[in-house]
Protein backbone atom coordinates (compact mmCIF):
# COMPACT_ATOMS: atom_id res chain seq x y z
CA UNK A 1 0.00 0.00 0.00
CA UNK A 2 1.35 3.47 -0.90
CA UNK A 3 1.46 6.32 1.59
CA UNK A 4 -1.34 8.14 -0.20
CA UNK A 5 -3.57 5.11 0.04
CA UNK A 6 -3.17 4.53 3.73
CA UNK A 7 -6.01 6.92 4.91
CA UNK A 8 -7.81 9.92 3.37
CA UNK A 9 -6.88 12.14 6.36
CA UNK A 10 -3.35 10.92 7.09
CA UNK A 11 -0.38 8.74 6.32
CA UNK A 12 2.56 6.97 8.00
CA UNK A 13 6.21 7.02 6.84
CA UNK A 14 8.40 3.99 7.00
CA UNK A 15 10.09 5.39 10.08
CA UNK A 16 6.72 5.55 11.88
CA UNK A 17 6.14 9.30 11.45
CA UNK A 18 2.40 10.09 11.20
CA UNK A 19 1.01 13.03 9.24
CA UNK A 20 -2.49 14.52 9.04
CA UNK A 21 -3.74 15.99 5.76
CA UNK A 22 -5.25 19.51 6.02
CA UNK A 23 -6.22 22.14 3.47
CA UNK A 24 -2.84 23.84 3.89
CA UNK A 25 -0.97 20.54 3.41
CA UNK A 26 0.39 17.82 5.63
CA UNK A 27 1.29 18.29 9.29
CA UNK A 28 3.34 15.96 11.44
CA UNK A 29 1.29 14.81 14.41
CA UNK A 30 3.67 12.26 15.95
CA UNK A 31 5.59 9.01 15.61
CA UNK A 32 4.68 5.39 16.28
CA UNK A 33 7.92 3.47 15.60
CA UNK A 34 7.12 0.26 17.46
CA UNK A 35 4.08 -0.85 15.43
CA UNK A 36 2.67 -1.32 12.00
CA UNK A 37 1.47 1.58 9.89
CA UNK A 38 -2.13 0.48 10.49
CA UNK A 39 -1.56 0.54 14.25
CA UNK A 40 0.06 3.94 13.98
CA UNK A 41 -2.89 5.41 12.08
CA UNK A 42 -5.40 3.75 14.38
CA UNK A 43 -3.70 5.31 17.43
CA UNK A 44 -3.97 8.84 16.06
CA UNK A 45 -7.48 8.21 14.67
CA UNK A 46 -8.60 7.34 18.20
CA UNK A 47 -7.33 10.76 19.32
CA UNK A 48 -9.48 12.32 16.60
CA UNK A 49 -12.47 10.26 17.75
CA UNK A 50 -11.99 11.58 21.30
CA UNK A 51 -12.02 15.16 19.99
CA UNK A 52 -15.09 14.46 17.83
CA UNK A 53 -16.83 13.01 20.92
CA UNK A 54 -16.13 16.19 22.87
CA UNK A 55 -17.67 18.27 20.06
CA UNK A 56 -20.74 15.99 19.90
CA UNK A 57 -21.19 16.19 23.67
CA UNK A 58 -20.94 19.98 23.50
CA UNK A 59 -23.58 20.09 20.74
CA UNK A 60 -25.92 18.00 22.89
CA UNK A 61 -25.38 20.29 25.90
CA UNK A 62 -26.23 23.30 23.75
CA UNK A 63 -29.47 21.64 22.59
CA UNK A 64 -30.44 20.87 26.21
CA UNK A 65 -30.07 24.56 27.10
CA UNK A 66 -26.80 24.56 29.02
CA UNK A 67 -25.66 28.04 30.07
CA UNK A 68 -24.37 29.98 27.06
CA UNK A 69 -21.27 31.11 28.95
CA UNK A 70 -20.32 27.49 29.63
CA UNK A 71 -20.83 26.57 25.98
CA UNK A 72 -18.75 29.53 24.78
CA UNK A 73 -15.92 28.63 27.16
CA UNK A 74 -15.97 24.99 26.03
CA UNK A 75 -16.01 25.97 22.31
CA UNK A 76 -12.95 28.13 22.85
CA UNK A 77 -11.09 25.35 24.68
CA UNK A 78 -11.96 22.59 22.21
CA UNK A 79 -11.23 24.86 19.21
CA UNK A 80 -7.70 25.40 20.53
CA UNK A 81 -7.30 21.65 20.95
CA UNK A 82 -8.52 20.95 17.40
CA UNK A 83 -6.26 23.66 15.95
CA UNK A 84 -3.11 21.91 17.16
CA UNK A 85 -4.53 18.42 17.57
CA UNK A 86 -2.11 15.51 17.20
CA UNK A 87 -4.81 13.42 15.61
CA UNK A 88 -5.78 12.01 12.23
CA UNK A 89 -9.26 12.73 10.90
CA UNK A 90 -11.44 15.42 9.34
CA UNK A 91 -10.27 18.23 11.60
CA UNK A 92 -11.79 20.80 9.20
CA UNK A 93 -15.23 19.30 9.80
CA UNK A 94 -14.73 19.59 13.56
CA UNK A 95 -13.74 23.23 13.14
CA UNK A 96 -16.89 23.84 11.06
CA UNK A 97 -19.05 22.27 13.75
CA UNK A 98 -17.34 24.35 16.44
CA UNK A 99 -17.86 27.52 14.38
CA UNK A 100 -21.55 26.62 14.11
CA UNK A 101 -21.66 26.23 17.87
CA UNK A 102 -20.04 29.66 18.27
CA UNK A 103 -22.82 31.27 16.22
CA UNK A 104 -25.39 29.33 18.22
CA UNK A 105 -23.96 30.64 21.49
CA UNK A 106 -25.20 34.17 20.77
CA UNK A 107 -28.71 32.82 20.07
CA UNK A 108 -28.60 30.76 23.26
CA UNK A 109 -27.35 33.80 25.17
CA UNK A 110 -30.26 35.94 23.96
CA UNK A 111 -32.77 33.21 24.74
CA UNK A 112 -31.35 32.49 28.17
CA UNK A 113 -31.07 36.18 28.97
CA UNK A 114 -34.75 36.64 28.06
CA UNK A 115 -35.68 33.59 30.14
CA UNK A 116 -33.60 34.83 33.07
CA UNK A 117 -35.23 38.26 32.84
CA UNK A 118 -38.66 36.64 32.74
CA UNK A 119 -37.79 34.53 35.80
CA UNK A 120 -36.60 37.60 37.66
CA UNK A 121 -39.73 39.54 36.66
CA UNK A 122 -41.92 36.66 37.89
CA UNK A 123 -39.87 36.44 41.07
CA UNK A 124 -40.54 40.12 41.72
CA UNK A 125 -44.27 39.53 41.14
CA UNK A 126 -44.29 36.51 43.46
CA UNK A 127 -42.38 38.27 46.22
CA UNK A 128 -44.55 41.38 45.84
CA UNK A 129 -47.63 39.17 46.26
CA UNK A 130 -46.26 37.97 49.61
CA UNK A 131 -45.72 41.58 50.66
CA UNK A 132 -49.24 42.58 49.61
CA UNK A 133 -50.69 39.70 51.64
CA UNK A 134 -48.97 40.75 54.84
CA UNK A 135 -49.76 44.44 54.22
CA UNK A 136 -53.43 43.56 53.74
CA UNK A 137 -53.30 41.61 56.98
CA UNK A 138 -51.78 44.62 58.75
CA UNK A 139 -54.53 46.91 57.42
CA UNK A 140 -57.35 44.93 59.09
CA UNK A 141 -59.08 46.19 62.23
CA UNK A 142 -56.98 44.81 65.15
CA UNK A 143 -60.08 44.59 67.36
CA UNK A 144 -61.67 42.11 64.94
CA UNK A 145 -58.55 40.03 64.34
CA UNK A 146 -58.36 36.37 65.33
CA UNK A 147 -54.81 36.69 66.60
CA UNK A 148 -54.05 32.99 66.77
CA UNK A 149 -54.87 32.64 63.07
CA UNK A 150 -53.13 35.94 62.24
CA UNK A 151 -49.91 34.86 63.98
CA UNK A 152 -49.99 31.55 62.12
CA UNK A 153 -50.46 33.43 58.83
CA UNK A 154 -47.51 35.75 59.57
CA UNK A 155 -45.28 32.71 60.19
CA UNK A 156 -46.48 31.11 56.95
CA UNK A 157 -45.78 34.28 54.92
CA UNK A 158 -42.31 34.64 56.44
CA UNK A 159 -41.57 30.99 55.61
CA UNK A 160 -42.66 31.57 52.01
CA UNK A 161 -40.45 34.69 51.87
CA UNK A 162 -37.39 32.76 53.06
CA UNK A 163 -38.00 29.86 50.67
CA UNK A 164 -38.46 32.23 47.75
CA UNK A 165 -35.29 34.08 48.69
CA UNK A 166 -33.28 30.84 48.96
CA UNK A 167 -34.67 28.90 46.01
CA UNK A 168 -35.84 31.59 43.61
CA UNK A 169 -33.70 33.68 41.22
CA UNK A 170 -31.87 36.70 42.55
CA UNK A 171 -33.81 39.88 41.95
CA UNK A 172 -32.27 43.35 41.59
CA UNK A 173 -30.80 44.52 44.89
CA UNK A 174 -32.82 47.75 44.98
CA UNK A 175 -36.15 45.98 44.44
CA UNK A 176 -35.23 43.23 46.89
CA UNK A 177 -34.43 45.79 49.60
CA UNK A 178 -37.63 47.79 48.96
CA UNK A 179 -39.79 44.67 49.14
CA UNK A 180 -38.07 43.45 52.30
CA UNK A 181 -38.55 46.88 53.89
CA UNK A 182 -42.29 46.74 53.15
CA UNK A 183 -42.54 43.18 54.46
CA UNK A 184 -40.63 44.03 57.65
CA UNK A 185 -42.71 47.16 58.33
CA UNK A 186 -46.00 45.26 57.87
CA UNK A 187 -44.80 42.46 60.15
CA UNK A 188 -43.64 44.98 62.76
CA UNK A 189 -47.01 46.75 62.57
CA UNK A 190 -48.84 43.46 63.12
CA UNK A 191 -46.62 42.60 66.06
CA UNK A 192 -47.28 46.03 67.58
CA UNK A 193 -51.03 45.59 67.06
CA UNK A 194 -50.93 42.13 68.60
CA UNK A 195 -49.06 43.33 71.68
CA UNK A 196 -51.43 46.30 72.09
CA UNK A 197 -54.47 44.04 71.69
CA UNK A 198 -53.33 41.54 74.30
CA UNK A 199 -52.21 44.31 76.63
CA UNK A 200 -55.69 45.85 76.43
CA UNK A 201 -57.27 42.41 76.73
CA UNK A 202 -55.23 41.76 79.87
CA UNK A 203 -56.56 45.00 81.35
CA UNK A 204 -60.13 44.06 80.39
CA UNK A 205 -59.63 40.65 81.99
CA UNK A 206 -58.23 42.23 85.15
CA UNK A 207 -61.24 44.58 85.41
CA UNK A 208 -63.67 41.71 84.80
CA UNK A 209 -61.82 39.60 87.35
CA UNK A 210 -62.16 42.36 89.97
CA UNK A 211 -65.89 42.77 89.28
CA UNK A 212 -66.56 39.03 89.30
CA UNK A 213 -64.62 38.64 92.56
CA UNK A 214 -66.93 41.25 94.10
CA UNK A 215 -70.01 39.44 92.69
CA UNK A 216 -68.81 36.16 94.19
CA UNK A 217 -68.39 37.77 97.60
CA UNK A 218 -71.87 39.32 97.42
CA UNK A 219 -73.37 35.99 96.34
CA UNK A 220 -71.67 34.13 99.18
CA UNK A 221 -72.99 36.73 101.64
CA UNK A 222 -76.58 35.83 100.62
CA UNK A 223 -76.32 32.34 102.13
CA UNK A 224 -77.64 33.57 105.48
CA UNK A 225 -80.87 34.75 103.85
CA UNK A 226 -81.74 31.31 102.52
CA UNK A 227 -84.66 31.23 100.06
CA UNK A 228 -85.19 34.98 100.45
CA UNK A 229 -81.78 35.55 98.89
CA UNK A 230 -82.72 33.96 95.54
CA UNK A 231 -84.12 37.15 93.88
CA UNK A 232 -80.94 39.04 94.81
CA UNK A 233 -78.83 36.14 93.51
CA UNK A 234 -80.67 36.27 90.18
CA UNK A 235 -79.85 39.98 89.92
CA UNK A 236 -76.19 39.14 90.60
CA UNK A 237 -76.33 36.47 87.87
CA UNK A 238 -77.55 39.09 85.38
CA UNK A 239 -74.59 41.30 86.33
CA UNK A 240 -72.26 38.31 85.98
CA UNK A 241 -73.40 37.64 82.41
CA UNK A 242 -72.86 41.29 81.48
CA UNK A 243 -69.39 41.48 83.04
CA UNK A 244 -67.44 39.75 80.27
CA UNK A 245 -64.51 37.34 80.35
CA UNK A 246 -61.86 37.38 83.06
CA UNK A 247 -59.62 34.85 81.32
CA UNK A 248 -60.29 31.10 81.30
CA UNK A 249 -57.99 30.36 84.24
CA UNK A 250 -59.85 32.78 86.53
CA UNK A 251 -63.33 32.50 84.98
CA UNK A 252 -63.69 28.81 85.79
CA UNK A 253 -62.56 29.18 89.39
CA UNK A 254 -64.72 32.26 90.06
CA UNK A 255 -67.74 30.65 88.41
CA UNK A 256 -67.37 27.57 90.59
CA UNK A 257 -67.56 29.76 93.70
CA UNK A 258 -70.45 31.84 92.33
CA UNK A 259 -72.43 28.75 91.38
CA UNK A 260 -71.73 27.13 94.75
CA UNK A 261 -73.21 30.20 96.47
CA UNK A 262 -76.33 29.85 94.32
CA UNK A 263 -76.55 26.13 95.04
CA UNK A 264 -76.77 26.93 98.76
CA UNK A 265 -79.75 29.21 98.14
CA UNK A 266 -81.56 26.84 95.80
CA UNK A 267 -80.90 23.95 98.13
CA UNK A 268 -82.65 25.92 100.87
CA UNK A 269 -85.55 26.57 98.51
CA UNK A 270 -85.72 22.88 97.70
CA UNK A 271 -86.09 22.15 101.40
CA UNK A 272 -88.88 24.72 101.67
CA UNK A 273 -90.64 23.28 98.64
CA UNK A 274 -90.35 19.76 100.05
CA UNK A 275 -91.79 20.95 103.35
CA UNK A 276 -94.60 22.77 101.56
CA UNK A 277 -95.36 19.69 99.51
CA UNK A 278 -96.06 17.82 102.73
CA UNK A 279 -97.95 20.63 104.45
CA UNK A 280 -100.04 21.67 101.45
CA UNK A 281 -100.74 18.20 100.07
CA UNK A 282 -103.97 17.88 102.06
CA UNK A 283 -105.05 21.34 100.88
CA UNK A 284 -104.62 20.21 97.28
CA UNK A 285 -106.80 17.17 97.90
CA UNK A 286 -109.51 19.38 99.40
CA UNK A 287 -109.42 21.87 96.51
CA UNK A 288 -109.56 19.09 93.94
CA UNK A 289 -112.70 17.85 95.68
CA UNK A 290 -114.17 21.37 95.45
CA UNK A 291 -113.39 21.46 91.74
CA UNK A 292 -115.30 18.20 91.29
CA UNK A 293 -118.24 20.01 92.93
CA UNK A 294 -117.74 23.23 90.94
CA UNK A 295 -117.20 21.98 87.36
CA UNK A 296 -120.79 20.69 86.85
CA UNK A 297 -121.77 24.40 87.04
CA UNK A 298 -120.27 24.74 83.55
CA UNK A 299 -123.50 23.18 82.24
CA UNK A 300 -125.89 24.87 84.71
CA UNK A 301 -128.47 27.21 83.11
CA UNK A 302 -130.09 28.57 86.27
CA UNK A 303 -128.03 31.63 87.09
CA UNK A 304 -129.30 32.04 90.64
CA UNK A 305 -128.65 28.41 91.50
CA UNK A 306 -125.20 28.61 89.87
CA UNK A 307 -124.29 31.85 91.67
CA UNK A 308 -125.34 30.48 95.07
CA UNK A 309 -123.35 27.25 94.57
CA UNK A 310 -120.26 29.10 93.35
CA UNK A 311 -120.31 31.53 96.29
CA UNK A 312 -120.29 28.60 98.71
CA UNK A 313 -117.41 26.96 96.82
CA UNK A 314 -115.35 30.19 96.73
CA UNK A 315 -115.75 30.67 100.51
CA UNK A 316 -114.59 27.16 101.28
CA UNK A 317 -111.77 27.48 98.67
CA UNK A 318 -110.29 30.49 100.47
CA UNK A 319 -110.56 28.76 103.84
CA UNK A 320 -108.52 25.77 102.65
CA UNK A 321 -105.34 27.80 102.07
CA UNK A 322 -102.23 27.19 99.92
CA UNK A 323 -101.48 24.21 97.70
CA UNK A 324 -98.03 22.99 96.46
CA UNK A 325 -96.33 25.61 94.29
CA UNK A 326 -96.43 23.61 91.05
CA UNK A 327 -100.19 22.98 91.46
CA UNK A 328 -101.28 26.58 92.06
CA UNK A 329 -101.86 27.49 88.40
CA UNK A 330 -103.60 24.24 87.32
CA UNK A 331 -106.23 24.33 90.11
CA UNK A 332 -106.73 28.12 89.91
CA UNK A 333 -107.24 27.90 86.12
CA UNK A 334 -109.94 25.27 86.57
CA UNK A 335 -111.81 27.41 89.13
CA UNK A 336 -111.47 30.56 86.97
CA UNK A 337 -113.15 28.67 84.12
CA UNK A 338 -116.17 27.88 86.31
CA UNK A 339 -116.34 31.47 87.58
CA UNK A 340 -116.31 32.76 83.99
CA UNK A 341 -119.18 30.45 83.04
CA UNK A 342 -121.36 31.62 85.99
CA UNK A 343 -120.51 35.26 85.25
CA UNK A 344 -121.64 34.76 81.63
CA UNK A 345 -125.03 33.46 82.88
CA UNK A 346 -125.52 36.78 84.72
CA UNK A 347 -124.36 38.84 81.75
CA UNK A 348 -126.67 37.00 79.34
CA UNK A 349 -129.62 37.50 81.73
CA UNK A 350 -129.12 41.23 82.02
CA UNK A 351 -128.52 41.51 78.33
CA UNK A 352 -131.89 39.95 77.63
CA UNK A 353 -133.75 41.89 80.32
CA UNK A 354 -132.35 45.36 79.77
CA UNK A 355 -135.54 47.59 79.64
CA UNK A 356 -134.17 50.04 77.09
CA UNK A 357 -132.84 47.36 74.81
CA UNK A 358 -136.05 45.33 75.22
CA UNK A 359 -138.16 48.34 74.20
CA UNK A 360 -135.97 49.02 71.19
CA UNK A 361 -136.13 45.38 70.22
CA UNK A 362 -139.91 45.17 70.48
CA UNK A 363 -140.35 48.37 68.41
CA UNK A 364 -138.02 47.09 65.71
CA UNK A 365 -139.75 43.70 65.73
CA UNK A 366 -143.10 45.41 65.17
CA UNK A 367 -141.67 47.39 62.26
CA UNK A 368 -140.12 44.27 60.70
CA UNK A 369 -143.39 42.33 61.06
CA UNK A 370 -145.30 45.12 59.26
CA UNK A 371 -142.69 45.26 56.51
CA UNK A 372 -142.81 41.48 56.05
CA UNK A 373 -146.63 41.53 55.70
CA UNK A 374 -146.44 44.36 53.16
CA UNK A 375 -143.74 42.59 51.11
CA UNK A 376 -145.76 39.39 51.09
CA UNK A 377 -148.74 41.28 49.64
CA UNK A 378 -146.56 42.89 46.99
CA UNK A 379 -145.12 39.50 46.06
CA UNK A 380 -148.63 38.11 45.61
CA UNK A 381 -149.57 41.07 43.36
CA UNK A 382 -146.37 40.64 41.30
CA UNK A 383 -147.05 36.95 40.83
CA UNK A 384 -150.55 37.77 39.67
CA UNK A 385 -149.12 40.27 37.19
CA UNK A 386 -146.56 37.69 36.03
CA UNK A 387 -143.59 39.98 36.85
CA UNK A 388 -140.99 37.33 37.81
CA UNK A 389 -138.13 39.84 38.09
CA UNK A 390 -140.02 41.92 40.65
CA UNK A 391 -141.06 38.76 42.50
CA UNK A 392 -137.36 37.83 42.85
CA UNK A 393 -136.38 41.29 44.16
CA UNK A 394 -139.25 41.38 46.65
CA UNK A 395 -138.48 37.83 47.83
CA UNK A 396 -134.86 38.78 48.58
CA UNK A 397 -136.03 41.79 50.63
CA UNK A 398 -138.56 39.59 52.46
CA UNK A 399 -135.93 36.95 53.32
CA UNK A 400 -133.54 39.59 54.69
CA UNK A 401 -136.19 41.04 57.05
CA UNK A 402 -137.14 37.59 58.29
CA UNK A 403 -133.48 36.99 59.22
CA UNK A 404 -133.41 40.27 61.17
CA UNK A 405 -136.65 39.34 62.98
CA UNK A 406 -135.25 35.95 63.94
CA UNK A 407 -132.16 37.62 65.34
CA UNK A 408 -134.28 39.83 67.62
CA UNK A 409 -136.15 36.84 68.93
Amino acid sequence: MTDSEQQPWGRVDDDGSVYVREAEGERLVGQYPDGTKEEALAYFERKFTDLAGQVTLLEQRAKRGAPAADIAKAVKSISASVESANAVGDLAALKTRLEALSSTVSEITEKQTAEAQAEVAQAVIDRTAIVVEIETLAAHDPAKAQWKAVTSKIDELFGRWQKHQQEGPRIPRGEAQDLWKRFREARTSLETQRKAFFSELDQVHRDARTRKQALVERAEALSERGTDGIPAYRDLLTEWKATGRAGKKYDDALWDRFKAAGDVLYSARGEVVAREEGEFGENLTAKLALLEEAEPLLKETDRLKAREALTSIQRRWDEIGKVPRDQVKPVEDRLRKVEAAVRKLDEDHWQRNNPEKKARSEGLASQLTGAIEKLQREIDDAKTAGDSRKVKELQEALDARKVWLDALG
